[in-house]
């Protein structure tokens, strides 16, 4: 496994799931980490749970501003930002006939917007050493699309084509940017599946069960290290060969 010591890394949405299982991954590799999520209570509470060279921070990822003024708070405390893990995000439902406008704002607010202020402002950040590594979340929804989700999978495949578009960007300045699509995971967000809607996505999968949000978790870190280094613009299904 790659080490991460001396590096930094920041992963919103750190408080549960993929996220949470992503500072452990990076935190158990030697990576400081930054985690962020909505509550600050929750994210502090939250880092401290995993170790010492954890913090937890506030942050609402829609918000331009905060995002950028985060980014830069971090890089001055550390002196670095190596990392950075965009994976907040929000996941909501509905068939064509039931979406709201205020849907559609919040979930491409959160997913696409959120993720490209991230990108943004860790991009500013890393041209300085010219060196970094970003990861974004995708989703195979994002590929093959999902009744029920139009608006969710629309965020996705943007989610996917910024890593794309970004990777061509700052591939001069030594920045790679790569996303993960993951299948369906064992979090917070599947917990409402129905039995027979679990049942389903078995049987749909390859390797016959669903996937673990450490799973998802080592392969963003993988794409985060040096072990990486000639990968960018990816986008890594982690989905138990759900899309085939």
């Amino acid at each position: 496994m790659s080490t991460f010591a001396g590096k930094v890394a920041l992963v919103t949405g750190g408080t549960r799931g993929i996220g949470l299982a992503t500072v452990q991954a990076l935190a158990d590799a030697g990576a400081t980490v930054v985690l962020t999520g909505r509550d600050e209570t929750v994210a502090k509470e939250t880092a401290s749970s995993v170790g010492p060279a954890v913090s937890g921070r506030a942050l609402d990822v829609t918000d331009a501003k905060a995002v950028a003024a985060l980014v830069k708070e971090v890089t001055k405390e550390h002196g670095r930002l190596d990392v950075a893990v965009a994976n907040a995000g929000i996941m909501e439902g509905g068939l064509l006939g039931m979406i709201r406008p205020d849907d559609v704002d919040r979930t491409l607010a959160t997913n696409v917007a959120g993720t490209l202020h991230t990108v943004q402002a860790a991009a500013r950040a890393m041209m300085r050493k010219k060196t970094g590594s970003i990861v974004v979340l995708a989703s195979v929804v994002g590929e093959y699309g999902s009744a029920g989700q139009t608006v969710y999978a629309a965020s996705k495949a943007a989610v996917a084509n910024i890593a794309r578009s970004a990777a061509k960007e700052l591939g001069r300045s030594g920045i790679r940017v790569n996303a993960v699509a993951p299948g369906v995971i064992e979090t917070a967000l599947t917990e409402s599946l129905s039995e027979d809607a679990r049942a389903s996505n078995i049987a749909k999968t390859p390797l016959g069960r669903l996937g673990q949000a450490g799973e998802v978790a080592a392969v963003i870190r993988f794409l985060a290290s040096d072990e990486a280094s000639f990968v960018t613009g990816q986008v890594l299904g982690i989905d138990g060969g759900l899309v085939l």
